[in-house]
């Protein structure tokens, strides 16, 4: 069986949330950049020989929309498809194992595989700002007495899962869940 393999990696410094060094610079941009810097840690591939950008965004909107993975393509010089995918938090690792699967399968051979999220461009500090539904109320209540120190300990829901978590609340469940430290 054919093996995939990751020949170069990039990122982009971590800045702070509405008020950082990256306020100013839009999620297309950011990704051209690392598609760009990614590449040229790869001397010998020619931007030609790219058979599809795959390219994770949790919030798939705005400046962030448009199929990002396209848009960072052309930008960085790579006349590429590209696919955007959204699996919020773990959407630049949905795509790397997309890309490895498709390599595994025979449906080719060079793949940029990656991700952006600029916090700081959401307008009132976050994308989804629609009303949540009521349905999810009570695992929303759940959720509000586990942060606030209401409930001691958080346990698997018997109904419905609170799907509007964030994800530092999630980590801190299982954490405490599996008995894992900050350690």
């Amino acid at each position: 069986m054919v093996e995939a393999v990751i020949v170069a990696t990039a990122r982009t410094p971590i800045g702070r949330a509405v008020k950082g060094s990256l306020t100013e610079v839009r999620p297309d941009d950011m990704s051209a950049f690392i598609l760009g810097d990614v590449l040229s840690k790869v001397p010998g591939l020619d931007p030609a020989d790219v058979e599809d950008v795959i390219w994770g965004i949790g919030q798939p909107g705005g400046e962030g929309g448009y199929n990002i993975a396209r848009v960072a393509s052309i930008l960085a010089g790579v006349n590429a498809p590209g696919v955007t995918v959204n699996r919020y938090c773990s959407s630049s690792l949905q795509t790397i194992r997309m890309a490895a699967h498709a390599i595994k399968a025979g449906e080719g051979d060079c793949f940029v595989a990656g991700g952006v999220e600029t916090v700081s461009r959401y307008e009132y500090g976050a994308a989804d700002s629609g009303p949540h539904n009521e349905d999810f109320a009570e695992a929303q209540g759940r959720t509000a007495d586990r942060t606030t120190g209401g409930a001691a300990s958080w346990a698997p829901p018997q109904g419905l899962p609170d799907i509007y978590i964030a994800m530092g609340q999630t980590a801190e469940n299982v954490a405490q869940l599996k008995g894992v430290s900050r350690q």
